[in-house]
C-alpha cells in the first residue's frame, strides 16, 4: 500500500467500488471547492461513509478513491460528475487543514485487475436467484436477460451499489476482500433486509 493525502467526500449510502462508476450531483459549496481542487490536480477524490451524525462526523476506516471521468459544470456553480472507482484506501489519520473539505492520510491499496476474480457456477446461481426474490419483493422491474450477460464482478458490485441497504451494510460490502465474499455477504443482506421489511424495520450496526 502507498501512503497518500486524500481529499474526501463523506456521503452515507454512496458506495464506490474499484472498477465501478458512481454518478454524483455536487451542490454544497465545500464540495464544489473539492471538485475545483481535484480538477486542478489529479481529478481524484476519496469517497467514504460517515459513521454517525454531527457537524464533523466520524468516518468509517475504509473508502474508495475515485477518478472524475466525466464532469458537467452547471451555470449556478453546481456539478454533475461521474467517478470511476480506482482502489480502496484505509484511513490512517485525519489531517488538520484550512480547506473547506476534509483531508486524510491514507494507505491506498495497489490497483489490481479483478478480471480473474470469478464466481463458481453455484455461487452465481445463488446470487441471481436471491436477487430475483429481492427485486420482486421490492417491486423492481429488472431486465434479467441483460443481467445474465453481466460478468461476475459487474453483477456482484452492481447489486452492492444499487441495493437499498443502510450505510453499515454498504460498508460491509466495500470491505469484503474477494468477489466471492462480497457475493456471499450480498446474498445475506438481501435475505436480512427482505425479511426485516416484512417483519419490521431493522438496521445493521
Amino acid at each position: 500500500m502507498a501512503r497518500q493525502r486524500i481529499s474526501i467526500f463523506p456521503l452515507a449510502g454512496a458506495l464506490l467500488l474499484p472498477g465501478m462508476q458512481l454518478p454524483l450531483h455536487i451542490f454544497e459549496p465545500r464540495y464544489r471547492a473539492l471538485i475545483h481542487d481535484a480538477m486542478a490536480r489529479d481529478r481524484r477524490i476519496g469517497m467514504i461513509q460517515p459513521r454517525g451524525g454531527g457537524v464533523v462526523p466520524m468516518l468509517f476506516t475504509v473508502g474508495c478513491v475515485g477518478h472524475i471521468a466525466d464532469i458537467e459544470a452547471l451555470e449556478d456553480g453546481r456539478f454533475n460528475i461521474v467517478l470511476n472507482g480506482i482502489s480502496r484506501f484505509h484511513v490512517l489519520r485525519e489531517l488538520d487543514v484550512t480547506t473547506p473539505f476534509r483531508q486524510i492520510e491514507g494507505e491506498v491499496e495497489d490497483v489490481t485487475d479483478d478480471g480473474h476474480d470469478i464466481l463458481a457456477a453455484i455461487e452465481r446461481a445463488a446470487l441471481e436467484q436471491e436477487a430475483r426474490r429481492f427485486a420482486e419483493a421490492q417491486g423492481y422491474v429488472v431486465d434479467w436477460t441483460a443481467v445474465s450477460r453481466l460478468d461476475d464482478a459487474s453483477l456482484v458490485n452492481g447489486i452492492a451499489q444499487i441495493a437499498p441497504f443502510d450505510a453499515a451494510a454498504k460498508q460491509i460490502l466495500l470491505e469484503a476482500d474477494t468477489l466471492s465474499d462480497r457475493a456471499d455477504k450480498t446474498i445475506q443482506l438481501m435475505q436480512f433486509f427482505g425479511r426485516t421489511e416484512r417483519d419490521g424495520s431493522a438496521t445493521m450496526q
